[in-house]
């Protein structure tokens, strides 16, 4: 045997570590780099010594949960192990599981172009009803072949760089035995408690163990805190935790004066009405409601929206939707309240928006929940909701039935149709083509009963980013973004739905809402910030003219829909929705509020302000800086105007909280 060192397994277990650290900070550069055009104009304005701190400490959070086992087959004080034979297994240990973490680092970098933050454990359930994963992947494979080259040269760097321990260890008397139990031991006991506050993030008893929303402290922006984290840690930081937690804000009473989310038109004996009637309730009772959510739809693609943009040259890539922006009722600020498809959906159908994770990704979603359909089959409505792929994806056809929609139709019923083609008209990733299937949808609602609330979520305007062979060399790619023909396409798309809906008999007594269900790829700076991310449109068209096309100078939110819909149709009985009507709600008291890595976000009156839950993290006009520079939140002239938007922003979040924990999504 070989005689070595007694503590050579501890050298080769430290050296290796400090590998790990080597591969995670490479991965960080590449995850910069791949998303380049989102972080180069800012990031770079922290602190460096916080970047290092921030990610130090993340890392090392990361890579001792995920080497625990390593450790103790490295350093548990065994002499027994002490071989080649088992040197090797723990090299093998080492290289394959980290060479899964940094895979999965690598691939998040691509993933966060169309969510804006690292994948947290909800990831396994959104895509849980998919079939054609394997498809996707491949073909991301492929358009990133140079992160599959990228991934291969690291996994082969750790098995090349590995320290190995050489040899067998020789123990020619008791005295020998005894040196290496005493130093291994000691080392081990060392291990534990260092292990602990390093994977909790900090060795005080203040110190909670540390969660993605602590990333934000190391940087200026939410957006920026995906950098200072790594994917491993974001997936074992939400692996079976608790999403919801009442803050305890304020006591009960104080909490409904200052908002809630239950609406009461006609109050009941003891309850407070709602204070403010719009001119259109209870005018318009039968009306049909169509909603339009459109994918990847954001509105920095539509040129009405954007009339300043490149100095007043930019024309967008939507001629259509600018047509009937025109005839709309529309807003200056719109947004979505997640930058998920499952974000859209509670959203816009049941004014629930996206705090912590998707909601119907939560023990929440078994709570009961109205929404659109839910409360408008209560007056008689028929209701139906259509997407264009395999029945059950992304959870859609549960949620539609929770929600009150009594049918359903996708992609079987599409096959079903003889009119249509389904084999024809898929796309070959996801869904039916967007114009055969809303000309799919256009003709169902000619057979059904009035009045009916209907809604569509297509599908084109997706990676992989393609379109249909007779249109490739009309919709060609356009500068460096790929969905730009897509959009074309599902412009066009639209404009042929509506040509088809004009002719049909229900058109002028229909309530046309339009938005898309969370915002894409972006190549302008004013759609890479942290609010600009979730700029979606919002549009209510009403043929009829009893909503006037205008442009208000206001705060539009996705979570709006629902209320200004039911405000519009006369709907009179109370119903729970985190969101405002539109359409009884001043242009001042209009909001909105999204969630971005850790940080909620909350615009008013020509402000943004952004919390963490406990401070108030940055607070910017966005009137006078949409690229959100400058930091205004110890600024003595708005102390008062913050104050009141952090007391109103506290509400807003505590009522969903317990709203969520006690289900109170319905009003009993």
């Amino acid at each position: 045997m070989i005689q070595r060192n007694n503590i050579s397994n501890i050298i080769a277990f430290i050296g290796n570590m400090l590998l790990v650290y080597i591969a995670y900070a490479i991965c960080r550069v590449e995850y910069l780099l791949e998303n380049w055009s989102l972080f180069s104009d800012s990031f770079f304005n922290n602190s460096w010594a916080d970047i290092i701190t921030g990610c130090w400490m993340f890392d090392t959070s990361a890579i001792l949960y995920t080497n625990v086992l390593y450790a103790a087959f490295m350093l548990f004080p065994f002499h027994l192990k002490e071989s080649q034979v088992w040197a090797n297994i723990c090299k093998w240990l080492f290289v394959i599981t980290n060479s899964v973490f940094i895979a999965i680092n690598i691939a998040d970098s691509v993933y966060f172009q169309y969510t804006g933050r690292r994948t947290t454990m909800s990831v396994f359930n959104e895509f849980s009803n998919e079939n054609n994963m394997l498809s996707i992947m491949g073909a991301e494979f492929i358009r990133h072949w140079y992160l599959v080259l990228f991934a291969l040269l690291l996994f082969y760097a750790l098995h090349k760089l590995y320290i190995m321990p050489k040899g067998n260890i020789f123990f020619p008397n008791w005295k020998k035995l005894s040196q290496y139990y005493a130093i291994h031991f000691a080392c081990f006991l060392l291990y534990i408690p260092l292990t602990i506050c390093g994977m909790r993030g900090g060795a005080t008893t203040a110190v909670r163990p540390i969660t993605i929303s602590n990333a934000n402290q190391y940087v200026n922006r939410p957006s920026e805190a995906a950098v200072i984290l790594n994917t491993p840690f974001s997936l074992i930081r939400t692996l079976g935790k608790k999403t919801f937690v009442n803050p305890q804000y304020f006591a009960s009473k104080e909490l409904d004066k200052i908002y809630s989310p239950k609406h009461n038109v006609k109050a009941a004996k003891g309850e407070e009405a709602d204070s403010t009637y719009s001119k259109y309730i209870g005018s318009l009772k039968g009306h049909n409601v169509v909603v339009l959510i459109v994918e990847s739809f954001g509105r920095e693609y539509i040129g009405k929206y954007n009339e300043k943009l490149e100095g007043g040259k930019y024309k967008g890539y939507t001629p259509f939707m600018d047509s009937l922006y025109e005839k709309s009722l529309s807003f200056d600020y719109t947004f979505c309240n997640g930058r998920k498809s499952i974000d859209g959906m509670p959203s816009i159908l049941s004014s629930i928006p996206m705090f912590i994770e998707p909601f119907f990704l939560t023990p929440a979603s078994m709570n009961n929940v109205s929404g659109l359909a839910g409360e408008l089959g209560k007056e008689g409505y028929y209701s139906a909701f259509f997407h264009g792929a395999e029945n059950g994806s992304m959870g859609f056809q549960a949620f539609a039935r929770t929600t009150g929609f009594k049918d359903y139709f996708g992609r079987t019923e599409y096959n079903a149709d003889k009119r249509f083609d389904g084999d024809k008209d898929f796309d070959g990733t996801w869904a039916i083509w967007d114009e055969p299937f809303l000309q799919f949808y256009a003709t169902k609602m000619s057979e059904m009963k009035e009045p009916f609330v209907t809604a569509v979520f297509t599908a084109s305007s997706h990676h992989p980013y393609v379109v249909p062979d007779e249109y490739k060399d009309i919709y060609k790619e356009e500068g460096n973004n790929v969905i730009h023909k897509c959009i074309r396409y599902t412009d066009h798309a639209l404009q042929r739905f509506f040509e088809t809906a004009s002719k049909q008999p229900w058109f002028k007594n229909t309530l046309f809402v339009f938005t898309s269900d969370h915002t894409n790829l972006s190549d302008h700076a004013e759609y890479m910030t942290d609010l600009g991310g979730f700029g979606s449109p919002i549009l209510f068209y009403d043929p009829s003219g009893t909503i006037k096309a205008e442009r208000r100078h206001c705060i539009a939110q996705q979570i709006d829909i629902m209320p200004t819909v039911l405000s519009y149709l006369g709907y009179d009985k109370p119903y729970v929705a985190f969101g405002k009507s539109l359409l009884s709600t001043n242009d001042k008291d209009t909001w909105a509020v999204n969630y971005n890595n850790g940080i909620y976000q909350y615009v008013k009156d020509g402000y943004l302000l952004q919390f963490d839950g406990y401070t108030i993290k940055a607070v910017y006009n966005i009137d006078n800086d949409w690229l959100l520079t400058k930091n205004l939140k110890d600024e003595p002239s708005i102390a008062t105007r913050v104050a009141k938007m952090e007391k109103e922003l506290k509400a807003i979040i505590q009522s969903y909280m317990e709203r969520m924990i006690g289900d109170e999504l319905v009003v009993h």
